[in-house]
Protein backbone atom coordinates (compact mmCIF):
# COMPACT_ATOMS: atom_id res chain seq x y z
CA UNK A 1 0.00 0.00 0.00
CA UNK A 2 1.29 3.45 -0.86
CA UNK A 3 2.77 5.64 1.85
CA UNK A 4 1.49 9.06 2.87
CA UNK A 5 0.85 11.39 -0.06
CA UNK A 6 2.20 8.81 -2.51
CA UNK A 7 0.16 8.61 -5.69
CA UNK A 8 -0.85 5.11 -6.75
CA UNK A 9 -2.68 6.13 -9.90
CA UNK A 10 -2.09 8.71 -12.60
CA UNK A 11 -2.14 12.26 -11.39
CA UNK A 12 -5.06 14.41 -12.28
CA UNK A 13 -4.66 17.05 -14.95
CA UNK A 14 -7.31 19.49 -13.76
CA UNK A 15 -9.56 20.22 -10.79
CA UNK A 16 -13.13 21.49 -10.63
CA UNK A 17 -14.77 23.45 -7.85
CA UNK A 18 -18.20 24.00 -6.36
CA UNK A 19 -18.94 27.51 -5.09
CA UNK A 20 -20.06 27.51 -1.44
CA UNK A 21 -20.24 31.29 -0.89
CA UNK A 22 -24.03 31.49 -1.05
CA UNK A 23 -24.70 28.30 0.86
CA UNK A 24 -24.34 25.57 -1.75
CA UNK A 25 -23.20 24.53 -5.23
CA UNK A 26 -23.47 27.26 -7.81
CA UNK A 27 -26.40 26.85 -10.19
CA UNK A 28 -24.29 27.82 -13.21
CA UNK A 29 -22.07 24.76 -12.79
CA UNK A 30 -20.18 24.32 -16.04
CA UNK A 31 -17.41 21.87 -15.19
CA UNK A 32 -15.93 20.10 -18.23
CA UNK A 33 -17.72 16.87 -19.05
CA UNK A 34 -20.95 17.82 -17.31
CA UNK A 35 -24.20 18.46 -19.18
CA UNK A 36 -27.43 18.92 -17.26
CA UNK A 37 -26.02 17.12 -14.22
CA UNK A 38 -24.87 14.10 -16.26
CA UNK A 39 -21.15 13.38 -16.71
CA UNK A 40 -21.01 12.59 -20.44
CA UNK A 41 -17.21 12.34 -20.50
CA UNK A 42 -16.84 10.49 -17.23
CA UNK A 43 -14.91 7.51 -18.59
CA UNK A 44 -12.37 9.63 -20.45
CA UNK A 45 -11.85 11.97 -17.49
CA UNK A 46 -11.69 9.06 -15.07
CA UNK A 47 -8.86 7.34 -16.93
CA UNK A 48 -6.77 10.48 -17.01
CA UNK A 49 -7.61 12.12 -13.72
CA UNK A 50 -8.25 9.41 -11.13
CA UNK A 51 -5.79 9.48 -8.24
CA UNK A 52 -5.57 8.19 -4.67
CA UNK A 53 -3.40 9.73 -1.96
CA UNK A 54 -3.18 8.15 1.48
CA UNK A 55 -2.84 10.53 4.43
CA UNK A 56 -3.31 8.18 7.38
CA UNK A 57 -3.44 4.42 7.74
CA UNK A 58 -3.26 2.14 10.77
CA UNK A 59 -4.94 -1.08 11.84
CA UNK A 60 -8.22 0.67 12.65
CA UNK A 61 -8.51 3.77 10.47
CA UNK A 62 -7.63 4.94 6.99
CA UNK A 63 -7.94 8.47 5.60
CA UNK A 64 -7.23 9.08 1.93
CA UNK A 65 -8.08 11.37 -0.97
CA UNK A 66 -10.00 10.12 -4.00
CA UNK A 67 -9.48 12.52 -6.90
CA UNK A 68 -11.14 12.63 -10.29
CA UNK A 69 -14.41 10.77 -9.58
CA UNK A 70 -18.11 11.60 -9.52
CA UNK A 71 -19.98 11.89 -6.20
CA UNK A 72 -22.04 8.84 -7.21
CA UNK A 73 -18.91 6.67 -7.31
CA UNK A 74 -17.68 7.94 -3.94
CA UNK A 75 -21.12 7.23 -2.46
CA UNK A 76 -21.13 3.76 -4.03
CA UNK A 77 -17.93 2.90 -2.16
CA UNK A 78 -19.42 4.24 1.09
CA UNK A 79 -22.61 2.18 0.73
CA UNK A 80 -20.72 -0.97 -0.21
CA UNK A 81 -18.40 -0.64 2.79
CA UNK A 82 -21.35 -0.28 5.16
CA UNK A 83 -23.73 -2.85 3.72
CA UNK A 84 -22.10 -5.27 1.29
CA UNK A 85 -18.61 -6.28 2.44
CA UNK A 86 -19.21 -9.62 4.23
CA UNK A 87 -17.98 -10.53 7.71
CA UNK A 88 -18.43 -13.29 10.27
CA UNK A 89 -20.80 -12.53 13.17
CA UNK A 90 -22.69 -14.34 15.90
CA UNK A 91 -26.01 -15.56 14.50
CA UNK A 92 -27.18 -18.46 16.71
CA UNK A 93 -27.10 -18.60 20.53
CA UNK A 94 -28.06 -21.79 22.37
CA UNK A 95 -28.55 -20.99 26.05
CA UNK A 96 -28.35 -23.97 28.40
CA UNK A 97 -28.27 -21.97 31.63
CA UNK A 98 -28.74 -18.30 32.44
CA UNK A 99 -29.42 -17.37 36.04
CA UNK A 100 -28.20 -13.79 35.62
CA UNK A 101 -30.52 -10.80 35.81
CA UNK A 102 -30.34 -10.37 32.01
CA UNK A 103 -33.14 -12.01 30.02
CA UNK A 104 -32.18 -14.64 27.44
CA UNK A 105 -33.26 -12.46 24.49
CA UNK A 106 -31.25 -9.45 25.69
CA UNK A 107 -28.23 -11.64 26.40
CA UNK A 108 -28.38 -13.12 22.90
CA UNK A 109 -28.66 -9.63 21.38
CA UNK A 110 -25.63 -8.38 23.33
CA UNK A 111 -23.61 -11.37 22.20
CA UNK A 112 -24.64 -10.85 18.57
CA UNK A 113 -23.11 -7.36 18.52
CA UNK A 114 -19.65 -8.55 19.63
CA UNK A 115 -17.35 -8.29 16.57
CA UNK A 116 -15.49 -11.48 15.73
CA UNK A 117 -11.95 -11.40 14.31
CA UNK A 118 -12.14 -13.95 11.50
CA UNK A 119 -11.26 -13.46 7.84
CA UNK A 120 -14.62 -13.82 6.01
CA UNK A 121 -12.86 -14.49 2.69
CA UNK A 122 -11.95 -17.94 3.99
CA UNK A 123 -15.56 -18.92 4.69
CA UNK A 124 -18.57 -19.79 2.55
CA UNK A 125 -22.06 -18.40 2.98
CA UNK A 126 -24.81 -20.56 4.45
CA UNK A 127 -27.52 -21.69 2.04
CA UNK A 128 -29.89 -23.02 4.69
CA UNK A 129 -28.77 -22.42 8.30
CA UNK A 130 -31.79 -24.35 9.64
CA UNK A 131 -30.46 -27.56 8.09
CA UNK A 132 -27.86 -28.97 10.47
CA UNK A 133 -26.33 -31.00 7.64
CA UNK A 134 -25.16 -27.73 6.07
CA UNK A 135 -23.04 -26.75 9.10
CA UNK A 136 -19.39 -27.35 8.20
CA UNK A 137 -15.97 -26.02 9.10
CA UNK A 138 -16.13 -23.94 5.90
CA UNK A 139 -19.17 -21.90 6.94
CA UNK A 140 -19.50 -22.04 10.75
CA UNK A 141 -17.53 -20.92 13.78
CA UNK A 142 -18.41 -22.17 17.27
CA UNK A 143 -17.80 -20.41 20.58
CA UNK A 144 -18.78 -21.48 24.07
CA UNK A 145 -19.28 -19.48 27.27
CA UNK A 146 -19.41 -21.25 30.61
CA UNK A 147 -18.90 -19.09 33.70
CA UNK A 148 -20.11 -19.04 37.29
CA UNK A 149 -19.68 -16.37 39.95
CA UNK A 150 -17.88 -18.02 42.87
CA UNK A 151 -15.79 -16.85 45.79
CA UNK A 152 -12.07 -17.09 45.21
CA UNK A 153 -9.99 -19.37 47.40
CA UNK A 154 -7.49 -17.93 49.86
CA UNK A 155 -4.64 -19.10 47.63
CA UNK A 156 -6.14 -17.34 44.58
CA UNK A 157 -6.66 -14.13 46.56
CA UNK A 158 -3.08 -14.21 47.86
CA UNK A 159 -1.67 -14.72 44.37
CA UNK A 160 -3.73 -11.88 42.90
CA UNK A 161 -2.89 -9.51 45.77
CA UNK A 162 0.80 -10.21 45.25
CA UNK A 163 0.59 -9.32 41.56
CA UNK A 164 -1.89 -6.43 41.91
CA UNK A 165 0.65 -3.95 43.21
CA UNK A 166 -1.63 -2.56 45.91
CA UNK A 167 -4.71 -2.34 43.69
CA UNK A 168 -8.07 -3.63 44.88
CA UNK A 169 -8.79 -7.26 44.05
CA UNK A 170 -12.30 -8.65 43.57
CA UNK A 171 -13.33 -11.41 45.96
CA UNK A 172 -15.42 -13.30 43.42
CA UNK A 173 -14.58 -14.88 40.10
CA UNK A 174 -16.59 -13.79 37.06
CA UNK A 175 -18.33 -10.89 38.81
CA UNK A 176 -18.25 -9.38 35.34
CA UNK A 177 -18.40 -11.48 32.18
CA UNK A 178 -16.50 -10.07 29.21
CA UNK A 179 -16.11 -10.94 25.54
CA UNK A 180 -12.68 -12.37 26.39
CA UNK A 181 -14.46 -15.17 28.29
CA UNK A 182 -15.79 -16.55 24.99
CA UNK A 183 -13.83 -19.67 24.05
CA UNK A 184 -13.42 -20.71 20.42
CA UNK A 185 -13.94 -24.41 19.67
CA UNK A 186 -12.37 -25.24 16.27
CA UNK A 187 -14.12 -27.67 13.95
CA UNK A 188 -12.24 -29.96 11.57
CA UNK A 189 -8.97 -28.34 10.47
CA UNK A 190 -9.87 -24.84 11.67
CA UNK A 191 -7.24 -24.96 14.41
CA UNK A 192 -4.58 -25.42 11.70
CA UNK A 193 -6.04 -22.88 9.27
CA UNK A 194 -6.48 -20.18 11.92
CA UNK A 195 -3.36 -20.20 14.04
CA UNK A 196 -0.98 -17.54 15.33
CA UNK A 197 -2.07 -14.03 14.35
CA UNK A 198 -5.03 -15.48 12.42
CA UNK A 199 -6.59 -17.17 15.45
CA UNK A 200 -10.35 -16.65 15.71
CA UNK A 201 -11.44 -14.56 18.70
CA UNK A 202 -13.49 -11.49 19.63
CA UNK A 203 -11.93 -8.30 18.26
CA UNK A 204 -11.52 -6.97 21.81
CA UNK A 205 -11.66 -8.81 25.12
CA UNK A 206 -13.19 -6.12 27.34
CA UNK A 207 -16.75 -5.84 26.01
CA UNK A 208 -19.05 -6.32 29.00
CA UNK A 209 -21.62 -9.07 28.50
CA UNK A 210 -23.18 -9.37 31.97
CA UNK A 211 -22.63 -8.82 35.70
CA UNK A 212 -23.13 -11.83 37.97
CA UNK A 213 -23.75 -12.21 41.68
CA UNK A 214 -22.48 -15.19 43.75
CA UNK A 215 -24.09 -18.42 42.56
CA UNK A 216 -25.30 -17.04 39.22
CA UNK A 217 -24.06 -18.74 36.06
CA UNK A 218 -24.16 -18.57 32.28
CA UNK A 219 -23.67 -21.60 30.03
CA UNK A 220 -24.25 -21.24 26.29
CA UNK A 221 -23.01 -22.11 22.82
CA UNK A 222 -22.65 -19.72 19.89
CA UNK A 223 -22.54 -20.18 16.11
CA UNK A 224 -21.10 -17.56 13.74
CA UNK A 225 -22.09 -17.34 10.09
CA UNK A 226 -21.06 -15.15 7.17
CA UNK A 227 -23.32 -12.21 6.36
CA UNK A 228 -23.58 -8.60 5.19
CA UNK A 229 -24.56 -5.33 6.78
CA UNK A 230 -27.63 -5.07 4.57
CA UNK A 231 -28.97 -8.14 6.43
CA UNK A 232 -28.09 -6.91 9.93
CA UNK A 233 -25.89 -4.13 11.32
CA UNK A 234 -23.79 -6.64 13.27
CA UNK A 235 -22.27 -7.81 9.96
CA UNK A 236 -21.14 -4.31 8.97
CA UNK A 237 -17.30 -4.22 9.02
CA UNK A 238 -17.04 -0.46 9.59
CA UNK A 239 -17.87 1.75 12.53
CA UNK A 240 -18.13 4.52 9.96
CA UNK A 241 -17.34 5.09 6.30
CA UNK A 242 -17.72 8.68 5.18
CA UNK A 243 -16.49 11.21 2.68
CA UNK A 244 -16.54 14.95 2.15
CA UNK A 245 -15.45 17.21 -0.66
CA UNK A 246 -12.08 18.91 -0.27
CA UNK A 247 -12.56 22.52 0.92
CA UNK A 248 -11.02 25.29 -1.17
CA UNK A 249 -10.56 28.50 0.82
CA UNK A 250 -9.38 31.58 -1.05
CA UNK A 251 -8.54 35.08 0.18
CA UNK A 252 -9.57 37.33 -2.72
CA UNK A 253 -8.63 40.64 -1.15
CA UNK A 254 -5.67 41.01 1.23
CA UNK A 255 -6.59 40.85 4.91
CA UNK A 256 -3.99 42.71 6.95
CA UNK A 257 -3.29 44.17 10.37
CA UNK A 258 -6.11 43.99 12.90
CA UNK A 259 -8.40 42.38 10.31
CA UNK A 260 -5.94 39.51 9.95
CA UNK A 261 -6.01 38.98 13.72
CA UNK A 262 -9.82 39.12 13.64
CA UNK A 263 -9.94 36.51 10.87
CA UNK A 264 -7.77 34.15 12.91
CA UNK A 265 -10.12 34.56 15.85
CA UNK A 266 -13.21 33.87 13.76
CA UNK A 267 -12.16 30.42 12.51
CA UNK A 268 -12.74 27.62 15.07
CA UNK A 269 -10.83 25.10 12.94
CA UNK A 270 -7.56 27.09 12.77
CA UNK A 271 -7.56 27.25 8.96
CA UNK A 272 -5.78 30.61 8.74
CA UNK A 273 -2.34 31.86 9.74
CA UNK A 274 -0.56 35.20 9.67
CA UNK A 275 2.64 35.83 7.75
CA UNK A 276 4.84 38.90 7.48
CA UNK A 277 4.84 40.27 3.93
CA UNK A 278 7.18 43.23 3.60
CA UNK A 279 6.53 44.23 7.18
CA UNK A 280 2.73 43.88 6.94
CA UNK A 281 0.92 41.23 8.97
CA UNK A 282 -1.18 39.42 6.33
CA UNK A 283 -3.62 36.55 6.70
CA UNK A 284 -3.06 33.41 4.63
CA UNK A 285 -4.81 30.05 4.17
CA UNK A 286 -2.63 27.50 5.95
CA UNK A 287 -4.79 24.42 6.59
CA UNK A 288 -7.74 24.30 4.14
CA UNK A 289 -8.40 20.57 4.79
CA UNK A 290 -9.52 21.45 8.31
CA UNK A 291 -12.29 23.74 7.06
CA UNK A 292 -15.82 22.51 7.88
CA UNK A 293 -17.60 25.24 5.89
CA UNK A 294 -19.11 26.68 9.06
CA UNK A 295 -18.85 30.13 7.40
CA UNK A 296 -17.88 31.90 10.61
CA UNK A 297 -15.22 33.72 8.61
CA UNK A 298 -17.81 35.22 6.22
CA UNK A 299 -20.79 35.60 8.55
CA UNK A 300 -20.27 39.27 9.35
CA UNK A 301 -20.98 42.01 6.81
CA UNK A 302 -18.50 42.46 3.92
CA UNK A 303 -16.28 39.55 4.97
CA UNK A 304 -17.50 37.53 1.97
CA UNK A 305 -15.68 40.09 -0.17
CA UNK A 306 -12.39 38.97 1.38
CA UNK A 307 -12.83 35.23 1.86
CA UNK A 308 -14.32 32.81 -0.68
CA UNK A 309 -15.40 29.27 0.29
CA UNK A 310 -15.63 26.52 -2.30
CA UNK A 311 -15.36 22.75 -2.59
CA UNK A 312 -13.51 20.71 -5.18
CA UNK A 313 -16.32 18.79 -6.89
CA UNK A 314 -14.14 15.82 -7.91
CA UNK A 315 -11.86 15.60 -4.86
CA UNK A 316 -13.13 13.61 -1.87
CA UNK A 317 -11.60 13.08 1.56
CA UNK A 318 -12.59 9.52 2.42
CA UNK A 319 -12.45 8.05 5.92
CA UNK A 320 -12.82 4.36 6.83
CA UNK A 321 -12.93 3.26 10.47
CA UNK A 322 -12.85 -0.51 10.79
CA UNK A 323 -14.64 -2.38 13.57
CA UNK A 324 -11.64 -4.70 13.65
CA UNK A 325 -12.59 -7.79 11.64
CA UNK A 326 -10.36 -6.67 8.76
CA UNK A 327 -7.90 -3.77 8.33
CA UNK A 328 -9.39 -0.70 6.60
CA UNK A 329 -7.18 -1.03 3.51
CA UNK A 330 -8.43 -4.59 3.00
CA UNK A 331 -12.03 -3.42 3.40
CA UNK A 332 -11.55 -0.80 0.68
CA UNK A 333 -9.98 -3.37 -1.63
CA UNK A 334 -12.95 -5.67 -1.07
CA UNK A 335 -15.34 -2.77 -1.81
CA UNK A 336 -13.53 -2.14 -5.10
CA UNK A 337 -13.88 -5.81 -6.07
CA UNK A 338 -17.60 -5.79 -5.23
CA UNK A 339 -18.20 -2.64 -7.30
CA UNK A 340 -16.21 -4.16 -10.16
CA UNK A 341 -18.36 -7.30 -10.03
CA UNK A 342 -21.52 -5.20 -10.06
CA UNK A 343 -20.31 -3.39 -13.20
CA UNK A 344 -19.48 -6.69 -14.90
CA UNK A 345 -22.92 -8.07 -14.04
CA UNK A 346 -24.65 -5.01 -15.49
CA UNK A 347 -22.48 -5.09 -18.61
CA UNK A 348 -23.23 -8.77 -19.10
CA UNK A 349 -26.97 -8.22 -18.62
CA UNK A 350 -26.99 -5.38 -21.13
CA UNK A 351 -25.12 -7.54 -23.63
CA UNK A 352 -27.67 -10.33 -23.26
CA UNK A 353 -30.49 -7.80 -23.76
CA UNK A 354 -28.87 -6.57 -26.97
CA UNK A 355 -28.64 -10.12 -28.29
CA UNK A 356 -32.29 -10.76 -27.41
Amino acid sequence: MASENESVFKKRSSQKTVNMEKGGPSKDHTSPGWQGGVSTKFLQNFKGDFDIKIHKMDKDEMVFDMIGIDPAVANAFRRILIAEVPTMAIERVFIWENSSIIQDEVLAHRLGLIPIKADPRRFQEMDDPDNENNLTEDNTLVFKLKVKCEKKTDEEMAAELASAGGKEVKKYKHESVYSGDLKWFPNGDQDKLFAGEDIVKPVVDDILIANLRPGQAINLEIMCFKGRGQDHAKFSPVATASYRQLPKVTIDEPVTGSKAEALLGKCPMNVFDIEDIEGVQTAKVARPRQCTMCRECTREKDWDQHVRLQREDDHFIFSIESVGMLPPQVLFTEAVQILKQKCEDVSKALGEDDKA
